[in-house]
């Protein structure tokens, strides 16, 4: 059994690269590797690359790092320039001496242009651009590829603000992110997250908040916001004939003033919970709290259950005409869909 350290940046990289030392002409001294979207459904916005250098980049190779990785790499079945790592512990103090080049992150480019490259600085490591390509490919695309969804749906949702509402003020706030309990780990959570932050203020994923201070040095900038909100767990548990009850205390622990709070609504019959409850037991309590309650659907067809509860809504709460003649529901009360968003349906869910 092979153990090793996960951040042994040795190891991070493809099995195959670690014998291209030997392969490129004799007399080469400088190498460039490049990283481009050769196509794709949307624009890049390229993001990552910050996080990639201060988290990997900034700890020096050590010679426990060589001896580790040639046990693995020679066991595994290739070939291993100790060397070369050894020269560059020996020579760089452990530090690889590359040049990244790359646009600004979050600027946004079209496919088939070049985000970034990396050449070395020192013609002794011609080999050592290809060696970190495979490290450097993973910790710019998925960000990347998450900013620039994120940035295409902003795209989406300010067109239809222009249209319809007032102003787009609120344009920061209209995509939440939830993505923390989809990723595959915890570092793609605050990889990701903060890739949507780049676009928008809201996430409840944590992780992204951390990896803002450390990583971009937001200092004691508050980069996201979020609001209490109820899961079915927190609603059920109060059983049917409770969901009065369960609604009644989100107001009574999260309504005032300037607050918000968010609760499920579908968890026995959503139609019920805005009709009899929300819109009727509850109907003054949720006028005159002083703070906004929004209102989860979770379930069915989101096109036709966001229209119907809208319109449900309307006839309990009341509407005025805005300046471009939509109707808007009073301030207290919204409505947030969390079931069934992509890129695709946002569209759809937004022209019901």
């Amino acid at each position: 059994m092979y153990t090793s350290n996960l951040n042994n940046l040795i190891l991070n990289s493809d099995s195959y690269k670690t014998s291209h030392w030997v392969q490129y002409p004799s007399g080469s001294e400088y190498l460039s590797s490049y990283i481009e979207a050769r196509k794709g459904d949307y624009d890049v916005m390229f993001f990552g690359l910050q996080a990639f250098i201060k988290e990997y980049l900034s700890t020096p190779i050590t010679h426990q790092d060589i001896d580790e990785a040639e046990m693995v790499i020679q066991a595994h079945g290739l070939t291993f320039n100790r060397a070369g790592w050894e020269r560059l512990v020996d020579k760089h103090g452990g530090y690889l001496p590359l040049r990244i080049e790359a646009v600004p992150e979050g600027s946004i480019v079209p496919v088939s242009n070049v985000v970034c490259q990396v050449i070395n600085t020192d013609p002794e490591f011609y080999w050592l651009p290809s060696y970190i390509e495979t490290a450097l490919l993973r910790a710019i695309w998925y960000p990347s590829t998450v900013a620039s969804v994120s940035h295409y749906c902003k795209n989406i949702i300010r067109k239809a603000l222009e249209k319809s509402a007032d102003n787009t003020d609120s344009l920061t706030f209209r995509l939440h992110d939830f993505g923390s309990r989809g990723a595959s780990s915890q570092e793609s959570v605050a990889l990701g997250s903060l890739a949507h932050l780049v676009n928008f203020a809201g996430t409840d994923s944590m992780a992204a908040l951390i990896a803002a201070s450390r990583w971009y040095q937001m200092g004691q900038d508050m980069p996201a916001f979020s609001i209490p909100a109820a899961e079915h767990s927190t609603m059920t548990a109060w059983g049917r004939d409770g969901e009065t009850a369960a609604f009644a205390n989100m107001i009574e622990q999260f309504g005032g003033e300037g607050k918000a709070f968010s609760v499920v609504s579908d968890s026995y019959d959503l139609w019920n919970a805005i009709d009899n409850i929300w819109g009727g037991s509850l109907k003054d309590d949720v006028k005159n709290m002083g703070g906004t309650l929004v209102i989860r659907p979770d379930s069915g067809e989101p096109t036709k259950v966001v229209r119907e509860a809208l319109e449900r809504l309307a006839v309990k709460f009341g509407t005025t005409i805005n300046s471009k003649g939509y109707k808007v529901l009073p301030d207290y009360v919204r409505i947030i869909q969390g079931d069934g968003i992509s890129p695709q349906s946002l569209t759809k869910i937004i022209n019901v």
